[in-house]
């Protein structure tokens, strides 16, 4: 949506308030249908390097029942202009479990994708939230409950307790007239079909399966993702974005008055202060920054996280990774012995045959990243 100028002067604002290192990742979110190849050339000169598509379903019926604008005609010409661009670097989401959705329609947006070759898919489980039409539609005969069954083989992280997980595909349609004939939700067998289905077609295709639901070529993993999963500090800047640094988890207000405001009650140095990011190694600026964090309006939601919090989400996070987790992170992290604090837990794990160790890492096995959500319900901490 945004104009090449626009998203120069935003640039621009980075640039000037961080270190941008050759070959860091810079990836931008697009809808098909809404760039050209003029635009994608633009994004390109400003130094966009990674696209990732919101494909979501090959049906074109199945796109009309999320509510989606576009059509696979649309989704063609993005990524073909895309590629005719230059940009080597291409993400396709896709979503199961979508209201009257059959596993073969579902295997035909696999292999529809795959033929397209791009570098990262993300595959994801529908969620239903409560509060949206889609809830009303389908909670109402039993069909859908507070924990989805869309969300087969995808562990419930500590960050989606706080409604706050990057990664969740969320619907939010208030408005689907069309759902009044209410496609039926895909049956508990046909869900895990489907799960099956994309783990065998995306690595016969070549793509690893680097975290619960992304894969990709060897080198294109998605570098935001793997901070997320790592439980590594990143800084939401603009209206509504949800930050994490050093224990503190924060938005920034969603209210574009109270947003601009901000910007313009004589506060001149805000607007360095919001980009300002300090390093561990010095004490001073990390006490600013957290001062900031607690006392600005613009932040809301603020959560200090207890070191109990963290080690949850340690584990909650870092188990959706296939590398898993390192003991000896854990222990530098906390001060703690992993053993110490989840010792019994993984040995009764390991017994089961959800959980293998090798060497300092631990991580799900099949089995386990099969049944993720209740294998990760046990390390919670009482």
């Amino acid at each position: 949506m945004l104009t090449p100028k626009q998203l120069n002067r935003i640039m621009q604002t980075i640039r000037d308030g961080f270190d941008m290192p050759a070959g860091i990742e810079i990836s931008m979110e697009c809808n098909p249908g809404t760039v050209n190849e003029d635009k994608l050339r633009s994004y390109m000169s400003l130094g966009i390097n990674r696209l990732s598509i919101g494909l979501q379903s090959s049906d074109n019926n199945e796109l009309k029942i999320l509510g989606r604008i576009h059509d696979l005609a649309d989704f063609e010409a993005t990524f073909t202009s895309a590629r005719r661009v230059g940009i080597k670097n291409l993400n396709v989401d896709i979503i199961s479990a979508i209201p009257g959705q059959t596993p073969e329609s579902y295997l035909n947006t696999l292999t529809y994708v795959v033929n397209h070759d791009p570098e990262h898919i993300s595959a994801y489980s529908l969620i239903i939230e409560e509060g949206t039409k889609f809830h009303d539609l389908y909670a109402h005969d039993g069909s859908v409950s507070t924990s989805p069954s869309g969300s087969v083989g995808r562990p419930i992280s500590a960050e989606e307790r706080k409604k706050d997980d990057p990664t969740t595909v969320n619907i939010n349609l208030h408005h689907s007239d069309f759902l009044s004939d209410r496609p039926p939700l895909p049956n508990e067998d046909d869900e895990r079909r489907m799960y099956y289905d994309t783990r065998a077609v995306l690595a016969k295709a070549g793509y690893v399966r680097y975290e619960i639901s992304n894969y990709s070529k060897p080198g294109y993993e998605c570098r935001h993702n793997n901070v997320y999963w790592t439980g590594g500090n990143y800084i939401g800047a603009g209206l509504g974005a949800s930050s994490y640094y050093m224990g503190y988890r924060y938005r920034n207000t969603a209210d574009m008055a109270s947003y601009l405001d901000m910007y313009s009650d004589g506060k001149g140095d805000l607007k360095h202060r919001e980009f300002t990011h300090p390093t561990d190694k010095d004490s001073t600026l990390v006490s600013d920054r957290l001062s900031l964090i607690e006392n600005e309006r613009i932040h809301e939601d603020i959560q200090k996280l207890s070191v109990k919090d963290m080690m949850e989400e340690f584990m909650f996070l870092g188990l959706r990774r296939m590398d898993g987790i390192s003991r000896k992170e854990f222990a530098d992290k906390f001060s703690d012995p992993y053993d110490v604090i989840y010792g019994d837990i993984t040995k009764k794990l390991a017994k089961e045959g959800l959980l293998e160790s090798s060497g300092d890492r631990i991580r799900l096995t099949d089995r386990g990243i099969d049944v993720s959500n209740t294998v990760l319900a046990n390390f919670l901490l009482d």
